[in-house]
């Protein structure tokens, strides 16, 4: 997506392009409903936002959080088909909780970032 921090926060506040969303909505198999429900985002809106091709700063921004955690869970577990599975399934560290189910929310996101880390160190989950 960005190479580096700095031109992720730009891409964020200039707006992601559309076809961020249609690439994480294939890379998790997900519908757009399901996508707009964790990103805030109503069907009408998002509507609006594959004309105009991109997204408002705020929408990026939640955007930008869901792709991070689908990055960090791919890189993590192996590959995109365990991230998948991991992240759309009941998680015991996370209190039973659905990984994606989380990422509506800052907090949710840094506690999947929290259990990915463990993971990649070898601590069980």
């Amino acid at each position: 997506m960005a190479n580096t921090l700095l031109d992720a926060r730009n891409a964020v506040r200039q707006g992601l392009p559309f076809s961020v969303f249609e690439s994480v909505a294939s890379q998790l198999d997900m519908a757009p409903q399901q996508m707009t429900q964790v990103l805030g985002i109503p069907l009408r809106t998002l509507a609006r936002r594959k004309t105009e091709l991109r997204f408002t700063p705020q929408e990026s921004d939640r955007l930008y959080r869901l792709t991070r955690a689908v990055e960090m869970a791919t890189e993590v577990l192996g590959d995109a088909d365990k991230a998948r599975r991991w992240l759309k399934s009941p998680n015991r560290a996370l209190g039973g909780e659905v990984p994606f189910d989380l990422l509506d929310t800052d907090i949710g996101a840094h506690q999947i970032e929290d259990v990915l880390l463990r993971l990649n160190h070898g601590i069980f989950s």
